[in-house]
């Protein structure tokens, strides 16, 4: 070992580790998400052209023709009305099953004597087809407001019950007997404990209960009340408006993934701490 070597490493342990080169702009360019994302859309953009241009038909418009007839609906009143009225039963329906799911998938989680009664019925919610739900809804709540703030609570409302149930699940044991030792109310491991602990799965249970909810109120228009946005969906095929059916679908397609986004913005904000925890603990 030379004498140059002993000194670097004499003054490297005076000073502390050496910090990391921050990379580049191309670096961080080529390790984000967004351009591989752009690039996907553009292929398939691309690709959409030109197969509906060489072999689409009547009921395939091309990709610049949705864009258009996407752009054109967003002019339109009808539009506009058309989704007052389903997110009416969106909003309505998802915050029923985020009041009621939340605090039953952490009661589940916590005492499993309940569980033993509850399990089964979430087991049917989740092998049941929602579509056979429909005609029971007919029958005993109406085409109202009603029926489809229900489809969308109990389409939804699975997703919560189960990631709540996890989170709590998954919190460690030994953190509630060691504050049960040092004289920890229930009420206190509730607060403390359990509920932060069980936080972030919860978060994530209302993010995929989103999309769920979505589908909802999308299917419970076609196939139950032919109205608002599943009722454009209906006209516009039953005129062979393509461009236009294509737009609506896009609509919605947009509206599901801006949702999720916040959720996942708001599941970010609200564990930002357990990510942090995560990346500080010993390998």
């Amino acid at each position: 070992m030379t004498t140059a070597t002993t000194s670097r490493r004499v003054a490297a342990s005076r000073t502390g580790p050496i910090e990391a080169r921050r990379p580049g702009p191309l670096r961080r360019l080529l390790g984000a998400s967004l351009p591989y994302q752009l690039l996907t859309f553009a292929v398939f953009a691309v690709a959409w052209e030109v197969y509906a241009t060489m072999w689409g038909g009547l009921l395939l418009p091309t990709f610049t023709e949705t864009v258009g007839a996407t752009i054109e609906l967003l002019g339109t009143a009808e539009l506009w009305q058309a989704m007052y009225v389903s997110n009416q039963a969106l909003v309505i329906g998802f915050a029923i099953a985020v009041v009621i799911g939340v605090p039953l998938g952490i009661v589940l989680g916590r005492f499993r004597a309940l569980e033993r009664f509850a399990d089964v019925y979430l087991n049917i919610l989740l092998v049941t087809p929602m579509a056979a739900i429909i005609p029971l809804l007919m029958m005993s709540v109406g085409f109202g407001l009603a029926s489809r703030v229900i489809l969308v609570a109990v389409f939804s409302i699975v997703m919560v019950v189960v990631n709540s149930r996890t989170g709590v699940r998954q919190v460690d044991p030994s953190l509630i007997e060691m504050a049960r030792s040092f004289g920890a109310t229930e009420r206190q491991i509730w607060t403390r404990i359990l509920l932060p602990g069980a936080l972030p799965a919860i978060m994530t249970g209302i993010r995929l209960g989103v999309g769920r909810a979505v589908t909802g109120m999308v299917l419970v228009e076609l196939l139950m009340v032919s109205a608002a946005l599943g009722g454009l969906i209906l006209e516009y095929r039953g005129l062979f408006r393509a461009p236009m059916l294509y737009g609506t679908i896009v609509i919605i397609l947009a509206e599901a993934l801006l949702l999720i986004s916040l959720a996942r913005w708001g599941e970010h904000r609200l564990t930002r701490w357990s990510k942090t925890t995560t990346a500080r603990s010993p390998r």
